[in-house]
């Protein structure tokens, strides 16, 4: 059997090899040292004892982490879907209405993706304090009786945040949105045109199906923020008020470095990692089996 022309398979693997390495020494390693350091009940002082799958049991037994993980759930919709609708929605209008200035726009709508989570959750904080802007534009409009410390709120805390997240996410589809469909062949629009299609019938028949792959990146990259959210919960609400707006990532922190529970932390870790895994491959083989 001859071999075909070129360098050894080996050889390939022998190039791979620092990459590789780089890949298991800062990813493969301390994932694997989650894995162990959650099957410990475990202070980060003292010696650890073993306790198996107990962690993992908590997560399911125990309300507060249940909590944490449906908050994380309810931040998707916010952080992804939300996004989504709004920016599959401005960029088709830009797209269609050939608007001047779409670089410069495009520029501005992708500008709190440059800003630090950080400052725009201290920023959002002031907005929504009892004296803030939104609490001064409602009296404004005469709806003062609406005004209310909102992140203090044990019913409107969440979404409060999660508002802040679809405000962060949208510039970031929109300009994906926007560059899959500067990719359109303008014939198909031609012939859609020629079929009799409006506008709505044009972006379902035409725009929809020809953005998919933008629509499975944008929906990973929203629906990974959204879970691993930890810094503006952080700063705008501590987790609070009660645990209303805890999520996984505030709960690893909490239990690791404030209630000294290592192991349990781990066990959050690594549980919210095979969520995102899961929701990203579930995403990706769905892009997949539509573009086929």
């Amino acid at each position: 059997m001859t071999r075909p022309p070129g360098e050894p398979r080996r050889v390939a693997y022998l190039f791979l090899l620092p990459a590789f390495a780089v890949y298991a020494a800062f990813l493969l390693y301390p994932i694997g040292r989650a894995v162990q350091l959650s099957l410990y009940d475990w202070d980060g002082l003292t010696l650890g004892t073993w306790a198996g799958l107990d962690n993992y049991a908590a997560i399911i037994a125990d309300g507060e982490l249940r909590d944490a993980f449906g908050h994380a759930l309810v931040l998707m919709f916010f952080y992804a879907a939300l996004p989504l609708a709004i920016g599959l929605m401005l960029a088709a209008i830009l797209n269609h209405a050939k608007v001047r200035g779409l670089g410069f726009f495009r520029t501005v709508v992708f500008l709190p993706q440059v800003v630090a989570m950080v400052v725009v959750a201290v920023a959002w904080r002031q907005v929504y304090s009892s004296d803030g802007s939104l609490n001064a534009l409602l009296e404004a409009v005469g709806l003062g009786g609406l005004a209310r410390g909102w992140l203090g709120d044990y019913t409107f805390a969440l979404p409060a945040v999660g508002v802040v997240g679809t405000w962060f996410e949208t510039g970031l589809v929109t300009v994906l949105m926007l560059a899959g469909m500067s990719k359109i062949p303008l014939e198909l629009y031609e012939a859609a045109r020629l079929d009799g299609a409006g506008a709505v019938r044009e972006f379902f028949a035409v725009t929809l199906p020809s953005v998919r792959g933008e629509i499975a990146v944008a929906l990973t990259l929203t629906v990974i923020a959204a879970l691993r959210t930890f810094d503006l919960v952080y700063i705008t609400t501590g987790g609070g008020p009660g645990n209303s707006t805890s999520v996984p990532s505030y709960e690893v922190y909490h239990r690791a470095f404030e209630l000294g529970q290592v192991g349990s932390a781990a066990a959050i870790g690594v549980t919210l990692t095979l969520v995102i895994f899961v929701i990203s491959f579930a995403i990706n083989r769905f892009a997949d089996r539509s573009v086929s």
